[in-house]
């Protein structure tokens, strides 16, 4: 039986007692659930977190049924777009701090996801090249922008 994105993340609202929508939308290869709720907020939790920990769950759901299921990306009332935006500008900001001094320069611990956003947004800059490196005393990584060695 095929894994169906939106009558599954549908029944996790049900089931959390969240009356929403959801929109799907196909992006290249992977799935965008929009949710539409009047309780925004307490969906998307503290810095996206409860979002975060939905759209785990959704992509665990799904891989379970079809181990072949596109990735699914949950988003809130645009939360995600909005937050996407943010850390592009962030970033490329950045980026431009290396150009302009030539120095290393390190972002804050992000998840996997924002790292993943980081790294494709500067994936095709000619000057820079980014790096995942851990940092101590916690289960996070930062992303580490530095000038591209010729």
């Amino acid at each position: 039986m095929p894994a169906l994105p939106k009558p599954t993340l549908e029944k996790i609202l049900q089931l959390l007692g969240f009356p929403a929508t959801v929109e799907e939308h196909k992006l290249d290869d992977d799935v965008l659930l929009d949710v539409k709720t009047d309780d925004s907020g307490r969906l998307i939790g503290r810095q996206g977190q409860t979002l975060a920990d939905l759209q785990y769950i959704t992509n665990r759901l799904l891989f379970q049924q079809d181990p072949t299921v596109p990735k699914v990306t949950v988003d809130v009332s645009g939360y995600r777009s909005q937050a996407r935006e943010a850390l592009v500008k962030k970033a490329k900001d950045a980026a431009e701090k290396v150009r302009r001094w030539g120095d290393i320069v390190e972002l804050e611990p992000l998840s996997s996801f924002d790292r993943r956003i980081v790294h494709h947004a500067l994936k095709d800059d000619p000057d820079i090249e980014t790096h995942s490196v851990e940092v101590e005393g916690t289960d996070r990584k930062a992303v580490l922008l530095r000038p591209k060695q010729k």
